[in-house]
C-alpha cells in the first residue's frame, strides 16, 4: 500500500512540476528586455573556467619539466 502511495505521489509531483517551475508570466511583452540578464554571471563563470584550465595546464607543464631534469 505504501509503495503505491509513494508511486502516486511521485507521479503527481512530476505532473505538477511544469506548473511550479514556470519561469515567466505569459503576459510579458516580448519587445521589452528580459527581467534578468544572463550575461553577467555567465561571463564570470566562463572566465573562471578558463583560469582553472590555464592553471592546471601550467601545473602539468611545470611537473613534466621538473621530472625531466
Amino acid at each position: 500500500m505504501f509503495k503505491r502511495f509513494v508511486a502516486f505521489a511521485a507521479l503527481f509531483l512530476l505532473m505538477l512540476l511544469p506548473v511550479i517551475t514556470m519561469a515567466q508570466d505569459p503576459c510579458v511583452d516580448p519587445d521589452l528586455d528580459p527581467p534578468c540578464p544572463i550575461d553577467g554571471g555567465l561571463s564570470l563563470l566562463i572566465a573562471a573556467g578558463i583560469g582553472i584550465g590555464a592553471k592546471k595546464a601550467y601545473d602539468k607543464k611545470k611537473q613534466r619539466t621538473s621530472v625531466e631534469l
